[in-house]
Protein backbone atom coordinates (compact mmCIF):
# COMPACT_ATOMS: atom_id res chain seq x y z
CA UNK A 1 0.00 0.00 0.00
CA UNK A 2 3.00 2.27 0.52
CA UNK A 3 4.30 1.76 -2.58
CA UNK A 4 1.03 2.84 -4.27
CA UNK A 5 0.63 5.98 -2.52
CA UNK A 6 4.18 7.11 -3.55
CA UNK A 7 3.06 6.31 -7.05
CA UNK A 8 0.33 7.86 -6.84
CA UNK A 9 2.14 11.06 -5.51
CA UNK A 10 4.34 11.14 -8.28
CA UNK A 11 1.36 10.69 -10.89
CA UNK A 12 0.01 14.02 -9.26
CA UNK A 13 3.42 15.94 -9.25
CA UNK A 14 3.73 15.07 -12.91
CA UNK A 15 -0.05 15.52 -13.82
CA UNK A 16 0.26 19.29 -12.06
CA UNK A 17 3.77 19.83 -13.94
CA UNK A 18 2.07 19.38 -17.10
CA UNK A 19 -0.89 21.53 -16.47
CA UNK A 20 0.77 24.37 -15.21
CA UNK A 21 -1.61 27.23 -15.65
CA UNK A 22 -4.32 25.61 -16.56
CA UNK A 23 -6.55 25.53 -13.35
CA UNK A 24 -9.24 23.51 -13.78
CA UNK A 25 -7.93 20.75 -15.88
CA UNK A 26 -8.42 17.34 -14.82
CA UNK A 27 -7.60 15.16 -17.44
CA UNK A 28 -4.77 13.72 -18.47
CA UNK A 29 -2.50 10.29 -19.06
CA UNK A 30 -0.67 9.03 -16.26
CA UNK A 31 2.78 8.31 -16.72
CA UNK A 32 3.62 4.36 -17.96
CA UNK A 33 5.73 3.73 -14.67
CA UNK A 34 3.37 5.30 -12.17
CA UNK A 35 -0.10 2.64 -13.68
CA UNK A 36 2.67 0.01 -13.76
CA UNK A 37 3.47 0.43 -9.80
CA UNK A 38 -0.05 -0.26 -8.62
CA UNK A 39 -2.26 -3.20 -8.72
CA UNK A 40 -4.80 -2.19 -11.59
CA UNK A 41 -7.65 -2.30 -9.43
CA UNK A 42 -5.61 0.46 -7.21
CA UNK A 43 -5.20 2.38 -10.81
CA UNK A 44 -8.78 2.55 -11.24
CA UNK A 45 -10.01 3.23 -8.26
CA UNK A 46 -7.51 6.38 -8.18
CA UNK A 47 -8.77 7.85 -11.63
CA UNK A 48 -12.57 7.80 -10.31
CA UNK A 49 -10.87 9.48 -7.05
CA UNK A 50 -9.92 12.11 -8.97
CA UNK A 51 -6.24 11.19 -7.22
CA UNK A 52 -5.04 10.37 -10.72
CA UNK A 53 -6.26 12.40 -13.88
CA UNK A 54 -9.24 11.07 -15.99
CA UNK A 55 -7.99 9.99 -19.30
CA UNK A 56 -9.00 13.38 -21.97
CA UNK A 57 -11.23 10.99 -24.08
CA UNK A 58 -14.12 11.15 -21.15
CA UNK A 59 -14.06 14.69 -21.61
CA UNK A 60 -16.69 13.80 -24.20
CA UNK A 61 -19.08 11.90 -22.38
CA UNK A 62 -17.93 13.66 -18.61
CA UNK A 63 -18.90 10.99 -16.09
CA UNK A 64 -19.82 11.13 -12.84
CA UNK A 65 -20.47 8.84 -9.81
CA UNK A 66 -17.84 6.10 -11.09
CA UNK A 67 -16.88 2.70 -9.34
CA UNK A 68 -14.65 0.09 -9.55
CA UNK A 69 -14.48 -3.51 -7.65
CA UNK A 70 -12.03 -5.97 -9.01
CA UNK A 71 -13.92 -6.88 -12.33
CA UNK A 72 -16.61 -4.51 -12.30
CA UNK A 73 -16.96 -0.92 -13.56
CA UNK A 74 -19.83 1.29 -13.02
CA UNK A 75 -20.02 5.06 -15.13
CA UNK A 76 -22.92 7.24 -15.26
CA UNK A 77 -23.02 9.54 -18.08
CA UNK A 78 -25.75 11.90 -19.58
CA UNK A 79 -26.07 12.44 -23.05
CA UNK A 80 -26.70 16.02 -24.52
CA UNK A 81 -27.42 17.79 -27.44
CA UNK A 82 -23.50 18.03 -28.04
CA UNK A 83 -23.02 14.25 -28.66
CA UNK A 84 -25.82 14.19 -31.71
CA UNK A 85 -25.02 13.31 -35.43
CA UNK A 86 -26.21 14.31 -38.24
CA UNK A 87 -29.96 12.15 -38.09
CA UNK A 88 -30.67 13.70 -34.75
CA UNK A 89 -29.97 11.39 -32.09
CA UNK A 90 -27.24 10.63 -30.10
CA UNK A 91 -23.82 8.94 -32.09
CA UNK A 92 -23.13 5.65 -31.83
CA UNK A 93 -19.35 7.22 -30.65
CA UNK A 94 -21.20 8.01 -27.47
CA UNK A 95 -21.99 4.50 -26.36
CA UNK A 96 -18.58 3.76 -28.09
CA UNK A 97 -16.92 5.77 -25.53
CA UNK A 98 -18.91 4.18 -22.44
CA UNK A 99 -18.39 0.40 -23.98
CA UNK A 100 -15.31 0.27 -24.50
CA UNK A 101 -13.99 2.19 -21.28
CA UNK A 102 -16.14 0.19 -18.99
CA UNK A 103 -15.08 -3.25 -20.31
CA UNK A 104 -11.37 -2.08 -20.58
CA UNK A 105 -11.26 -0.61 -17.26
CA UNK A 106 -13.14 -3.57 -15.69
CA UNK A 107 -10.19 -5.95 -17.62
CA UNK A 108 -7.47 -3.37 -16.15
CA UNK A 109 -9.18 -3.58 -12.12
CA UNK A 110 -8.10 -7.73 -12.56
CA UNK A 111 -4.55 -6.76 -13.66
CA UNK A 112 -1.54 -7.27 -10.72
CA UNK A 113 1.06 -4.50 -10.54
CA UNK A 114 3.44 -4.17 -13.89
CA UNK A 115 0.35 -5.62 -16.13
CA UNK A 116 -1.26 -3.90 -18.90
CA UNK A 117 -3.86 -4.17 -21.28
CA UNK A 118 -5.23 -3.22 -25.17
CA UNK A 119 -8.28 -3.88 -27.19
CA UNK A 120 -8.10 -6.01 -29.84
CA UNK A 121 -11.66 -6.09 -30.97
CA UNK A 122 -15.04 -4.98 -29.86
CA UNK A 123 -18.69 -5.21 -31.25
CA UNK A 124 -21.24 -3.29 -30.26
CA UNK A 125 -25.11 -3.73 -30.36
CA UNK A 126 -27.57 -0.47 -30.41
CA UNK A 127 -31.06 -1.92 -28.73
CA UNK A 128 -32.71 1.91 -28.55
CA UNK A 129 -31.48 5.07 -29.74
CA UNK A 130 -30.71 8.23 -27.18
CA UNK A 131 -31.79 11.69 -27.29
CA UNK A 132 -30.49 14.97 -25.08
CA UNK A 133 -33.84 13.36 -23.09
CA UNK A 134 -33.16 9.95 -22.11
CA UNK A 135 -31.73 11.30 -19.06
CA UNK A 136 -28.77 9.58 -16.77
CA UNK A 137 -27.53 6.14 -18.58
CA UNK A 138 -25.63 3.66 -16.53
CA UNK A 139 -22.56 1.42 -18.04
CA UNK A 140 -22.02 -1.42 -16.41
CA UNK A 141 -18.62 -3.44 -17.25
CA UNK A 142 -17.26 -7.17 -16.40
CA UNK A 143 -14.97 -9.03 -16.88
CA UNK A 144 -15.94 -12.70 -18.19
CA UNK A 145 -12.66 -14.65 -18.38
CA UNK A 146 -9.01 -13.09 -17.67
CA UNK A 147 -5.89 -14.81 -18.40
CA UNK A 148 -2.11 -14.51 -18.72
CA UNK A 149 -2.59 -13.33 -22.06
CA UNK A 150 -5.97 -12.84 -22.98
CA UNK A 151 -8.99 -10.99 -21.48
CA UNK A 152 -12.99 -10.62 -22.80
CA UNK A 153 -15.28 -8.91 -20.42
CA UNK A 154 -18.74 -7.38 -21.65
CA UNK A 155 -20.45 -4.27 -20.87
CA UNK A 156 -24.06 -2.70 -20.98
CA UNK A 157 -25.85 0.78 -21.12
CA UNK A 158 -28.43 0.99 -19.64
CA UNK A 159 -31.38 4.00 -19.07
CA UNK A 160 -32.81 5.44 -15.23
CA UNK A 161 -35.85 2.65 -15.91
CA UNK A 162 -33.40 -0.03 -16.61
CA UNK A 163 -34.03 -0.52 -20.13
CA UNK A 164 -31.03 -1.86 -22.06
CA UNK A 165 -29.62 0.95 -25.00
CA UNK A 166 -26.35 -0.79 -25.72
CA UNK A 167 -24.37 -3.67 -25.34
CA UNK A 168 -20.81 -4.36 -26.17
CA UNK A 169 -18.28 -7.47 -25.85
CA UNK A 170 -14.27 -7.40 -25.95
CA UNK A 171 -11.07 -9.03 -26.39
CA UNK A 172 -8.34 -7.89 -24.97
CA UNK A 173 -4.82 -8.35 -25.20
CA UNK A 174 -2.80 -8.91 -21.70
CA UNK A 175 0.99 -8.29 -21.36
CA UNK A 176 3.65 -7.67 -19.10
CA UNK A 177 4.43 -3.45 -19.17
CA UNK A 178 8.07 -3.37 -20.02
CA UNK A 179 10.25 -1.96 -17.15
Amino acid sequence: MKQTSKAIGLAIAIAAASVAGASAQTHGVTPTEVMASMPGIDFVRAIFEGKLPEPPIMQNVEPFDCTAEPGVVMINSIPGFRHYNPIGSVHGGYAAILLDSAMGLAVQSMLPAGTGYTTLEFKISFIKGMSKDTGAVRTEGRTLNVGRRAATAEARITDAKGRLLAHATTTCLVFEIPK
